[in-house]
């Protein structure tokens, strides 16, 4: 007999629409990072409407929400904590409207990235933000974290090319933060509500820009026989002037994997590769490549190998984006961090990212966004091996902080969630989080969406809490 709460979110919804069931309950216990969880109760709404019913339902029994995508994030920012009600949002999937002349598409949160991209392909348009996982996570999921990926480096993170957000809010109501205008009036509620991981409403519509497809591109390939040549190379091509679409680097362990699942042609005695990539007029595309390749040829580029058509741009495309997937075939888990670094302190911060893992016993691989400093430290390791986690976590906590002592900062892309959020203090003073808490309760005064994430319990008053209740790794 289900207790009242399910059996008022069946009533609203659909009966096959509400899990509860402990097997159904496990499989959204997690997001695609290594903390888990457990749900009350997971529903999935089609509308607006639903999404409303869905929060009052769990504010009358007392329950907070979680809102969650696809679950491809990494931080934990959808594993639910406190028993929530888990209002997943992939079944509002519609591409509402696109105005070609404004270049602007109006869709439903649980849009795929990819998807988006190719319905206006034949407008001469796509949807600029590229996160790896672009096949499967959603643009509620992007707008949640504010992803990026390879191209943000010249396009722009997801902020960049959201417009206007229509959210529920923590007490059921609807509001519409930004607009489709040139200068929305008002304060910016629309760049506050990007990357709030769900702990200031759920978005049910959201309006992003479009982006013209650049009329020529041009995909490199350059190897290293050393990890330092390679950062080099990244600092000198945007000495040289040249912001590249996207500019990624590999280190010889993921490449290694990479070429033995995809097989598309990477050098497998390569210290460190660069997949570059430069679009936008022809000729001004043609003088940015030879600009990268002899750069690369300064700074001891063994080779530089150059996409001979889309086919093979797609196929080198799908070796840096399928990283993740090919390292599956060494071991069956993986820990991927997120840090940033400045790009001057790239070799010195990989050094210390190597040194960690090896004195922790770990297998470690690089996989990142070079042109920002966006580093993606991946440990790899089977979870059933005795110890392994606390390994795992302690690397990971020495990985973080050596980031942030280069001068970096916590997350470029993935989100702060559960993962980061004791580190915050590291970046942010008791002034800082006192204005962002400030700000997430002028949202949410009771603290019901999507609670522990992000800020430091006590961040108004300093008093951090270190284990959230209900969640474990």
């Amino acid at each position: 007999m289900p207790d009242a709460l399910v059996a008022d979110l069946r009533a609203a919804l659909a009966p096959e629409r509400v899990l509860a069931e402990p097997l159904e309950l496990t499989l959204y216990a997690r997001d695609a990072g290594i903390i888990e969880g457990h749900a009350h109760v997971v529903c999935f709404p089609l509308t607006t409407g639903e999404v409303q019913a869905c929060v009052r339902i769990a504010r009358a029994h007392g329950r907070p929400f979680t809102p969650r995508g696809s679950g491809t994030g990494l931080a934990g920012g959808a594993v639910p904590v406190e028993d929530p009600v888990v209002i997943v949002t992939t079944k509002m999937d519609r591409i509402l409207e696109v105005d070609e002349e404004d270049r602007v598409a109006w869709v439903e949160p649980g849009v795929l990235n990819l998807d988006l991209t190719h319905s206006v392909a034949h407008l001469g348009l796509h949807y600029a933000p590229d996160p790896s996982s672009q096949q499967s996570c959603t643009v509620g999921g992007n707008v949640a974290t504010n992803s990026g990926g390879p191209h943000c480096l010249l396009y722009g993170v997801t902020s960049a090319h959201v417009l206007a957000i229509e959210v529920v809010l923590a007490d059921g109501s609807v509001a519409l933060l930004g607009g489709v205008d040139a200068e929305p009036a008002g304060y910016d509620l629309r760049g506050a509500f990007v990357g709030s991981e769900g702990t200031m409403g759920i978005a049910t519509r959201i309006a992003v820009r479009l982006t013209p497809t650049p009329p020529a591109v041009r995909t490199l390939l350059l190897d290293f026989l050393s990890v330092e040549g390679a950062a080099a190379t990244v600092t000198g091509i945007i000495a040289a002037g040249i912001v590249p679409a996207a500019l990624e680097m590999m280190d010889a362990e993921i490449t290694r994997a990479v070429e033995d699942f995809v097989h598309a042609g990477f050098p497998r005695d390569a210290a460190a590769v660069l997949l570059v990539e430069v679009d936008g007029l022809p000729a001004g595309v043609e003088a940015a490549a030879q600009v990268v390749a002899d750069v690369g040829r300064v700074h001891g580029a063994r080779s530089t190998r150059v996409a001979a058509d889309e086919a093979e741009r797609a196929l080198l495309w799908k070796g840096r984006k399928s990283a993740f997937g090919a390292i599956a075939r060494i071991a069956p888990n993986y820990y991927l961090h997120d840090a940033v670094v400045p790009r001057t302190r790239l070799v010195e911060v990989l050094s210390r990212v190597y040194e960690i893992a090896a004195r922790h016993r770990l297998v470690m691989m690089n996989v990142f966004h070079a042109g920002d400093g966006n580093l993606h430290p991946l440990i790899v390791f089977d979870r059933r091996e005795n110890g392994v986690m606390e390994r795992v976590t302690a690397a990971g906590e020495e990985i973080i902080t050596a980031c942030v002592e280069a001068g970096g900062v916590l997350s470029g892309e993935h989100g702060i969630g559960l993962e980061k959020r004791d580190y915050m203090p590291l970046i942010f003073g008791e002034a800082d989080l006192d204005a962002q808490a400030r700000l997430r309760h002028a949202f949410d005064p009771d603290g019901v969406a999507n609670p522990t994430k992000v800020l430091p319990a006590g961040s108004r008053c300093g008093d951090l809490q270190r284990v959230p209740e209900g969640a474990w790794i």
